[in-house]
C-alpha cells in the first residue's frame, strides 16, 4: 500500500473514536508546525531527502511526514510524487513562500500562518495584502441585478429596457 493511501487511511478513519481521532489531529498539527517552524526559518533552503530521511530529520514517523508531504504539495516550486511515494522516494520540500501563505490561509492554519518566523520573510504589509489576495479568490461575488425600470448601466441615460436590455 502506497504511503499516502495508509496515511489517508489512519487520519480518516471513521472507525476510530472521534476522541482519539481528535487526539491524533492535535499531536499532527502541533509536529506539522515545528517542521513549517524549522523550514521557515530557512526558507531559500531547499530540503531534499527520501521520506525516511526527512522522517528522521524533523523527528517524526514516516505516515507524519507522509500526512506534512501531502499537506505541502499543493505549496511546492516542484510537486513531488505524493500518491505512489515510498520511504525510500526522494523529495524535496523547495517551496513558494507566497503560495505557501495563501495556501495556508485558505486552509485557515492561523498556527501556521501566524507564526514568527513569517515576519522575517514578508512584512506586515505584505502578510495582510496576501491574506486578503487569498480571502477574496475564494469570495464569490454576485452581480447586482438589474430591473427594466433601472437607468442603463451603459450611462445612455435611457431606461435598461429600452436600451442595453431590449434584446434580452
Amino acid at each position: 500500500m502506497a504511503l499516502l493511501e495508509e496515511w489517508r487511511k489512519q487520519a480518516y478513519n471513521e472507525n476510530m473514536p472521534k476522541d482519539k481521532l481528535q487526539q491524533m489531529w492535535t499531536a499532527y498539527f502541533e509536529q506539522e508546525k515545528e517542521i513549517y517552524i524549522q523550514l521557515l526559518k530557512e526558507p531559500d533552503t531547499v530540503v531534499k531527502g527520501t521520506v525516511r530521511e526527512l522522517a528522521e530529520k524533523y523527528g517524526v514517523t514516516v505516515l507524519t511526514m507522509t500526512g506534512f508531504l501531502d499537506g505541502i504539495n499543493d505549496s511546492l516550486k516542484e510537486p513531488n510524487p505524493i500518491e505512489e511515494m515510498e520511504e525510500d522516494t526522494e523529495v524535496s520540500l523547495g517551496f513558494d513562500k507566497e503560495l505557501l501563505y495563501k495556501n495556508m490561509v485558505g486552509a485557515q492554519a492561523d498556527w501556521l500562518y501566524n507564526l514568527e518566523e513569517w515576519n522575517d520573510i514578508f512584512d506586515e504589509e505584505k502578510r495582510k495584502a496576501l491574506y486578503k489576495e487569498q480571502k477574496s479568490s475564494t469570495t464569490i461575488v454576485k452581480e447586482e441585478k438589474i430591473y427594466p425600470n433601472d437607468p442603463c448601466p451603459c450611462g445612455s441615460g435611457k431606461k435598461y429596457k429600452k436600451c442595453c436590455g431590449r434584446n434580452k
